[in-house]
């Protein structure tokens, strides 16, 4: 009796403490563990169901929820919930694909069960039965779906299991972490080379698949992989790639073409798969891809078109491939394209650290080194051990443990000098661009000043250009493949949830195939309001508003309106000491639901908003300022206080001050003189803000691990060290500077 009061106690004390129990046999018995992890599973779905645990994302409770049923063995209902996942992901079944792998792992279970054979031929019949259920445009996603480190699930399995060492309970956020880690290695180690082969075989009955290398005059080598329908027999246009990221994304590349009836051909740039080259990162391709598509034009299965296709680096290739433009190459569609030496890998004339996790992640092999790129610990800790190291930024790649000629030859360019711009068009040389050009990118894409410089230039010196702008409530990702649900854990609107890929290939019937333009193409910019569930369409980008409204800084406290013009001249002053690497960092209280960082910033608030507004565009404006030193990195926030109490980021602006008037020519400050600083290549955004809102403006200095640090020395910002310093910065933000609102009414 006093051993079943003694078991009872233990278990409230651990529900109390939201801990279950958890032997410690079962970190080093597979058994054991196999025989526990239902029942822990089960467990952390009651406290996932309840009020303190249930994430407010709907997308984020499935996604939990679907996983911890495959644990718990309910196989069934994990099915049922990874399909609301799905609707919730994306709409028009544009995420059918998505953990394509636990559904045939969970469908075999069920199979192995109910049919009583083995785990093999019950996941062969469940492959055969969902693969021919899916629309033919999602299968090419299926090998990428299950394409898992299987080496990297089970190290990941054993740390976490390694945590638990010396303990007989968990707590919630370990337990629902094991059981993640527990399923991703159990998952795909059972299915992936099965479904690999099984993949592989239904591409054999549906394609032709060939890989080739073609010899460049110079004596260089590249891989190209091509994909063609075995039904389609007479010569098609070709859709092609110039691919850094060499690997079964080239396939997949190839194969999405296919489907809607195209021949897809991805080339991979020198260096990659079975090219012995040097491998320089966007150095060749315009002069390589020139020669790809004179090859390609002049095959059998080529009916003597050729477009291209592909975002963020491959975005940045289609940009090159133009800058000498082949007869055959009769389109372009860039999506989020970089702006080499525009956004990357220096925005606004600063470099930032994850230029090095990115070199590595293209160099270290001829394909990608996924495990070491997605190694965030690592890549954190290197950026955070030079930034209180104080060392110069050039010496990131050896703390990185890897000297880089790459990074070194990049911060010898921190002006868009010659070696930038003989990469893509440079000035007139888009006025020669006569192809027709659909860009894609979104208001949350890392490389939109990147797509939008191009579409910038463009227009600038070809004023007849035939370039077509879509922009939306997208990320990165979702602005070169599909509209998801949620961006940035916020709901978009149902107008925008669109997929890209049919949108690309609609553009590709239209200019090669005599098709009916895309519908949402009616004018050259047009983008999506968030918030309104409308789309608008204007001639160019500064038509994107029609009135501006100027944020001056200035304290609403001293003022009716932080949009009226200050009546007298006065500052704000900010010291930032650069020597200090161990500041705590510093939060603006927007409400008792929500706060911003603001370490290195001030903050401007306005007075509550007493009607709606629709901010569409760019911010814009100057900042006067005078500073005691020769140079410094403005970091500028444009945020909405909802009136929920919650915020959102609207828009953001990076420069480095001494570049701000030129990006090709460094025009150093002088210390204690009043200077001006333009803004440009900010970030766009479309979108209502609701009436009772109001706007949080925050300007300060760049100072993190994430970019270099300018200690305004006047040196190259690259080879200055912490000595360098000096005194703090100290900055006067005169208050006629202002940030220029761009403004949409009907």
């Amino acid at each position: 009796m006093k051993i079943k009061i003694l078991l009872a106690l233990i278990f409230v004390n651990l529900m109390q403490a939201q801990k279950f129990y958890f032997p410690q046999t079962a970190i080093t018995d597979s058994v054991v563990l196999e025989k526990q992890m239902p029942g822990l599973a089960l467990q952390v779905i009651t406290n996932l169901q309840s009020d303190k645990h249930k994430p407010e994302n709907t997308v984020d409770f499935s996604d939990q929820l679907f996983r911890l049923q495959i644990v718990s063995k309910d196989y069934k209902k994990s099915i049922a919930t990874l399909s609301e996942f799905r609707n919730q992901f994306a709409d028009h079944n544009m995420a059918g694909y998505k953990f394509i792998g636990y559904e045939f792992y969970s469908m075999a279970k069920l199979n192995e069960i109910k049919n009583k054979v083995s785990f093999p031929k019950a996941l062969e019949a469940a492959f055969n039965e969902k693969y021919r259920s899916l629309p033919e445009r999602l299968t090419p996603r299926v090998a990428l779906a299950v394409d898992n480190d299987i080496n990297d699930s089970r190290q990941l399995l054993r740390k976490a299991l390694d945590k638990q060492k010396g303990k007989d309970s968990i707590d919630y956020s370990s337990a629902l972490a094991l059981c993640k880690t527990y399923l991703n290695y159990k998952t795909y180690s059972s299915v992936k080379s099965q479904v690999m082969q099984l993949v592989a075989a239904a591409d054999q009955e549906k394609y032709i698949i060939e890989r080739k290398d073609v010899k460049t005059k110079n004596g260089n080598t590249l891989t190209i992989t091509i994909v063609r329908k075995k039904e389609n027999r007479s010569p098609l246009p070709v859709i092609l790639s110039s691919n850094i990221y060499a690997g079964l994304i080239d396939e997949y590349f190839g194969k999405r073409a296919a489907t809607y009836n195209y021949v897809g051909a991805v080339v991979n740039t020198r260096g990659k798969r079975n090219s012995n080259d040097e491998n320089n990162p966007f150095e060749h391709e315009s002069q390589d891809i020139y020669e790809v598509i004179d090859w390609v034009s002049k095959q059998p299965w080529c009916d003597g078109q050729v477009g291209m296709i592909g975002g963020s680096y491959l975005g940045f290739s289609q940009w090159a491939a133009a800058k000498k433009l082949h007869p055959a190459l009769k389109t372009i569609v860039p999506q989020v394209a970089v702006g080499i030496g525009i956004d990357y890998p220096a925005q606004n004339n600063i470099f930032m650290s994850y230029m090095m996790q990115w070199i590595q992640y293209v160099t270290n092999n001829k394909f990608t080194d996924e495990t070491d790129f997605a190694n965030f610990t690592k890549w954190n800790a290197i950026n955070t051990t030079w930034y209180k190291s104080g060392k110069s930024f050039r010496s990131l790649d050896s703390i990185s443990g890897k000297r880089s000629p790459i990074f070194q030859r990049w911060l010898d360019h921190p002006g868009y000098d010659q070696y930038w711009q003989k990469m893509v068009p440079y000035k007139e040389d888009f006025a020669h661009i006569n192809i027709p050009v659909l860009t894609t990118t979104g208001y949350y894409d890392d490389d939109q000043i990147g797509a939008l410089y191009y579409f910038k230039q463009h227009y600038k010196y070809n004023k007849n250009a035939n370039h077509y702008l879509v922009i939306g409530p997208y990320n990165h990702g979702g602005a070169q493949s599909i509209g998801f649900t949620y961006v940035n854990e916020n709901p978009i609107d149902p107008a925008a949830r669109i997929s890209i890929d049919d949108l690309a290939f609609s553009w590709f019937d239209y200019i090669l195939k005599n098709g009916k333009k895309p519908e949402l193409l009616q004018d050259r910019v047009n983008f999506q309001v968030m918030n309104t569930n409308t789309w608008k369409h204007a001639p160019d980008l500064d038509k994107m508003h029609t009135s501006t409204l100027k944020f001056y800084l200035q304290d609403k406290k001293n003022t009716s309106s932080v949009f009226n013009k200050p009546e007298t001249k006065s500052f704000t002053t900010q010291i930032v000491d650069f020597k200090n690497r161990d500041q705590k960092d510093i939060y603006y209280k927007v409400s008792k639901k929500d706060s911003i960082k603001m370490t290195t910033s001030i903050a401007f608030e306005s007075e509550v908003l007493d009607k709606d507004m629709i901010i569409s565009g760019n911010l814009s404006g100057f900042f006067n300022v005078s500073i005691n030193k020769k140079d410094f990195d403005t970091d500028t926030y444009l945020y909405q206080i909802q009136p929920d109490g919650k915020s959102s980021l609207l828009s953001t602006h990076i420069v480095r001050a001494s570049y701000a008037k030129n990006n090709e020519k460094r025009q150093l400050l002088e210390p204690n003189k009043t200077e001006q600083i333009p803004i440009n290549n900010s970030y766009f955004m479309s979108k209502k803000i609701e009436k009772g809102s109001k706007l949080l403006l925050l300007i300060g200095v760049n100072k993190n691990p994430n970019w270099q640090i300018n200690y305004g020395s006047g040196k190259d910002v690259s080879d200055e060290t912490i000595k360098d310093s000096g005194e703090p910065l100290e900055i006067k933000w005169y208050n006629d500077s202002y940030v220029e609102i761009p403004v949409y009414k009907d």
